[in-house]
């Protein structure tokens, strides 16, 4: 079965067919850096990280570019407000952005271009479309001519008849509906030097030029959050497609962080930061949590709903630390996934799915632990690793490394602390005192703690709280 995908501009799924055999490229539009991110902003990142390592995994070479919008209005605005210079604005949160990624495991981009170091190649772009009769000057900006582009509002199905007129006070502009493709200079504004005057560039514009420097005048696969569909990408594909490029072939759009049924956004006041996040959560379990349910659908986030992510995934880490020391080391993962997880997989990452097969190879496993048949434990855990090395996921991958080392010193800790309540229990049970036994288990489970009966004494493991 052939890769497919939902592609946003066909309105349906595709099989994937790249436009060089064994190869895909990837243009993901990354981070705007007016401030830290919030794990709605980190969930595209890591639906195709995933995208990306299944694509590695079915044999093609990736190229995967992924873009830093480094100036833009909100940076300007927080600047003023901060009374910092633009660039510091950036910076800062450029490298917030980078430790959320390498937190949560997401690999870093084969590219990963900032606007500010393309304004030659935004020129040049401007130019084509200038001589093409797409685009034209006023007052030192430079605007597109959405009417000249006939295919303009197809990504988003829309009439331009009955688009909002935004910027009516603009003047210079020819139709309310252009858009400003390069911004003329204003005081205390950033501005870089064109043939038409200082100034700086539209947020479309950067995108366009970039994806071309990149990836060419043709290129697989173009991502992004579904709020982009419009006006970013429509304003993107006019502007390249004027141009002359091809541009992308697959649309391909991830779904929203929602906080009580809005988008987690910033200006909402609602937003959850990654780099609180990973104080309170392991960030193995947020990307768990956020990487797990399919990318065209949306997360409503709340505290029980991590929870239960985190229980999930403690149920696949028990089962993988149990097998290890039952082997006496590490085991290998699989060469290959089993078949029902590629085929979820294939399926338009249906990683729900894919999931679905982890869970039962970990409940195999378990079983076959219980059995005391060793051999058919370690064959599960060499699949288990072999699925969860394509999500990310793996608890023995050295991604997780020093988290892995941090858990096992607070696993030492909550240890001990439970073997002393257990030890009252098991003075309980001495004395035939089988209500006070019951009620310290009860109390444990509550916590959500299993606790199990073997011959060589109880033991506990994390359930479901």
């Amino acid at each position: 079965m052939s890769i497919r995908l939902y592609d946003t501009s066909a309105r349906q799924i595709r099989d994937f067919t790249p436009l060089t055999p064994g190869c895909v490229s990837i243009y993901l539009c990354g981070a705007t850096v007016q401030a830290a991110p919030h794990i709605g902003h980190i969930r595209s990142g890591l639906n195709f990280d995933i995208m990306r390592r299944w694509f590695t995994y079915r044999g093609y070479d990736v190229t995967f570019v992924r873009n830093v919008t480094d100036i833009d209005d909100k940076i300007i605005r927080k600047a003023a407000e901060q009374n910092r210079p633009w660039w510091s604005i950036g910076y800062e949160n450029e490298r917030a952005f980078n430790d959320a990624y390498d937190a949560l495991g997401c690999l870093p981009p084969t590219y990963e271009p900032r606007a500010t170091g393309h304004v030659p190649e935004m020129v040049e772009m401007m130019r084509g479309l200038i001589e093409r009769g797409h685009a034209y000057e006023a007052d030192g900006s430079v605007y597109f001519d959405v009417r000249s582009f006939p295919g303009y509002l197809e990504l988003s199905n829309q009439d331009l008849d009955d688009l909002r007129q935004p910027d009516e006070g603009v003047s210079g502009k020819r139709d309310p509906r252009d858009f400003a493709m390069w911004k003329a200079t204003k005081p205390g504004e950033p501005d870089w030097e064109t043939p038409w005057g200082r100034g700086r560039p539209g947020w479309h514009l950067e995108c366009s030029a970039m994806a071309h420097k990149y990836l060419g005048s043709a290129f697989d696969i173009h991502g992004g959050g579904i709020d982009l569909i419009f006006p970013h990408h429509e304003n993107e594909i006019a502007q390249a497609k004027a141009f002359g490029d091809e541009f992308a072939r697959y649309w391909v759009h991830n779904s929203w962080v929602t906080m009580s049924g809005e988008k987690m956004s910033k200006s909402l006041g609602n937003s959850v930061l990654v780099g609180e996040m990973v104080k309170h959560w392991r960030p193995i379990v947020l990307r768990y949590y956020l990487g797990t349910p399919h990318y065209r659908s949306t997360i409503e986030y709340s505290e029980e709903a991590l929870r239960e992510a985190e229980s999930a995934f403690a149920r696949i880490e028990g089962f993988v630390q149990r097998v290890t020391e039952l082997a006496g080391g590490t085991v290998a993962a699989a060469d290959e996934v089993p078949p029902a997880f590629a085929e979820a997989m294939d399926d338009d990452l249906g990683v729900p799915g894919a999931l679905a097969v982890v869970h039962t190879a970990v409940r195999q496993g378990n079983s076959a632990l219980a059995a005391d048949d060793k051999e058919a434990a370690v064959a599960r855990l060499a699949e288990v690793r072999a699925m969860l090395g394509v999500l990310g996921l793996d608890p023995l991958d050295a991604q997780w490394a020093g988290e892995g080392d941090r858990t096992e010193d607070l696993h030492g800790v909550v240890d001990t602390l439970v073997r002393l309540v257990l030890d009252q229990r098991e003075s309980a049970r001495a004395r035939k005192d089988w209500a006070t036994a019951d009620a310290i288990r009860d109390r444990l489970g509550q916590s959500g703690l299993v606790i199990e009966d073997s011959p060589s004494g109880p033991r506990w493991t994390l359930g479901t709280r």
